[in-house]
């Protein structure tokens, strides 16, 4: 199949996800293949005339806002347990950190109302008055202590790599708190913004335990989760305490829906009011629904193709820059994206402290790809695999069209889609998914810090395997100074390198594409991606 034939494919392919999704509010499960809404055609279109037309129907829910979430079920509520977008895009209301990084991407005070450094290892906060935990247990420094300490001592959370030059926390009274540092860490104020670094409740988790609370978690945010069922939905009340004013909505039901289809369908069927991660080939459908805004925008999250360089063939860099050669990105973000994304040069959005924008991407050369591959002594025909997660039907698209472009180079690319859980957190940490496996990242901190360190050293939780010195030194160059000039042309290199050793293949900075039900007020598309549902109200 030539490359004009699998464009045809595709664009077939994402007229036939539109109709699936206009033909009912139907689609009562997910395709594991990741190809999306094979359950619909079963329903009677015929039945659904609003949903058949495009238009939606008017909300059926008007006590509860109710989100489809096309991220998945985190697993874990637990700050230290998890480090997955579909954890802070929700648990970003439930809990509050030290500082808070709001819609405009500018870090300012959140549970602390200001910071200083005393010298470049002392850190010291003025901690918010009159804080309660939504359980009534009071927010003070013993708190902050209590989340650090449990945080460090946890050698198995995926997030103790981002707080490790933290030596201790000092609790100076019950406002203030010293962090010591083991080493400069020109990063930290960002990272206490998100994740791990959320306050959690001391006598709460002492009292009920650690499983109990990762199910059951209490925090300081605007909502508190009040019933969980994994693997199906999580449900919110507000907190009426809550320390910004009491949240507006009184209930938020966030519905786990992985299916793209099924997400549209239910928007067509009035039994949602916003939907996440709408597939760019149905953003036509929310344009033309006059009960629906569609909402976009640039996001930091970049998805690519990974290499496992301890596999055959994968070791050559000759190999891996050749099948960066011959993968048409421009092609693939027009064609299966609808040109709602970028193209990116290394594994960093524009928005990245580090990203360098003279870089440019690897051209579209098949003929240079051919000529790689025939000096690294691959033979034609050669088999590889490309493991991704099924449930993700745009992805599905994008490796249907790099399977046609390696053919056309000489490589069968065989596809294996697996479980979203099991591929995250099994195969990509124990080096089983394959020569080579989809990968996305949120860049969540906007420093390429964050990203080197987790991706390109060795032993971390997604990078069992590659390493390299030079890359090693320059992170800790870019790691042993606040000055971000120095910090700067440290990540330009570290660029320059990694784009010539082709550890991965960059496909695209991702815009975020939201439908939003109109009577909705106050909604902030998320840069991000981590919602912030506290200021939401309903124009009626």
């Amino acid at each position: 199949m030539n490359k004009k034939h699998w464009l045809s494919v595709l664009a077939l392919t994402s007229v036939a996800g539109l109709l699936l999704a206009g033909c009912g509010g139907g689609a009562s499960g997910s395709s594991s293949s990741g190809g999306g809404g094979a359950n619909a055609p079963a329903q009677n279109a015929a039945s659904n005339s609003t949903a058949a037309s495009g238009t939606s129907k008017p909300a059926v829910n008007s006590n509860t806002l109710v989100i489809a979430d096309g991220l998945g079920d985190p697993q874990s509520w637990d700050p230290i347990a998890t480090f997955v977008i579909a954890w802070g895009e929700i648990a970003n209301n439930i809990f509050d950190g030290l500082v808070y990084r709001g819609p405009d991407l500018k870090i300012q005070p959140g549970l602390a109302t200001s910071w200083t450094y005393k010298d470049p290892k002392t850190l010291e906060f003025t901690l918010r008055k009159g804080v309660k935990f939504q359980d009534g247990e009071p927010f003070n420094a013993e708190a902050v202590k209590f989340t650090f300490d449990r945080l460090l001592a946890d050698k198995k959370s995926p997030q103790l790599s981002n707080y490790t030059s933290i030596q201790s926390v000092q609790v100076v009274d019950d406002y203030h708190v010293i962090f010591h540092l083991k080493t400069v860490d020109p990063v930290l104020i960002t990272k206490l913004a998100g994740y791990g670094a959320m306050i959690v409740p001391p006598q709460y988790i002492k009292e009920h335990g650690d499983s109990y609370f990762a199910n059951h978690p209490i925090g300081t945010g605007a909502y508190q989760v009040v019933d969980y069922k994994p693997g199906e939905s999580v449900t919110l009340k507000a907190n009426p305490d809550y320390w910004r004013g009491a949240p507006k909505i009184q209930n938020i039901q966030i519905k786990f829906v992985p299916d793209a289809n099924t997400r549209m369908s239910m928007m067509q069927a009035g039994t949602v009011d916003i939907v996440e991660d709408v597939p760019p080939a149905q953003a036509q459908m929310v344009k033309s629904d006059p009960n629906f805004n569609l909402d976009v925008a640039g996001s930091p999250t970049v998805s690519e193709i990974r290499f496992d360089t301890s596999k055959p063939y994968m070791n050559n860099v000759d190999v891996r820059q050749a099948i960066n050669y011959a993968i048409d990105k421009n092609a693939i973000i027009q064609k299966v994206l609808n040109g709602y994304g970028q193209p990116v040069s290394t594994f960093q959005g524009a928005q990245s402290f580090g990203n360098d924008p003279n870089l440019k991407p690897y051209p579209y050369d098949p003929q240079k790809a051919e000529q790689l591959l025939q000096k690294a002594g691959v033979p034609k025909g050669t088999t590889l695999t490309l493991t991704y997660d099924g449930s993700d039907s745009t992805f599905s698209e994008v490796a249907q069209a790099v399977q046609e472009e390696l053919q056309q180079v000489g490589l069968n690319l065989k596809l294996q889609p697996e479980d979203t859980n099991t591929f995250y957190n099994q195969l990509i940490p124990q080096g089983k998914a394959g020569d080579m496996h989809e990968f996305g990242w949120g860049g969540w901190t906007l420093d390429f810090d964050n990203t080197a360190e987790l991706l390109y050293s060795k032993g971390q939780f997604w990078n069992p395997d590659f390493s390299n010195p030079q890359i090693t030194a320059l992170l800790n160059q870019e790691r042993s100074t606040n000055d971000q000039s120095v910090r700067q042309q440290a990540f330009y290199k570290m660029d320059q390198l990694l784009q010539q050793l082709a550890v991965e293949v960059p496909l695209y900075q991702q815009d975020t594409i939201w439908a939003v039900r109109n009577s909705i007020q106050g909604w902030v598309t998320p840069p991000d991606e981590r919602m912030d549902l506290w200021d939401l109200s309903y124009s009626n």
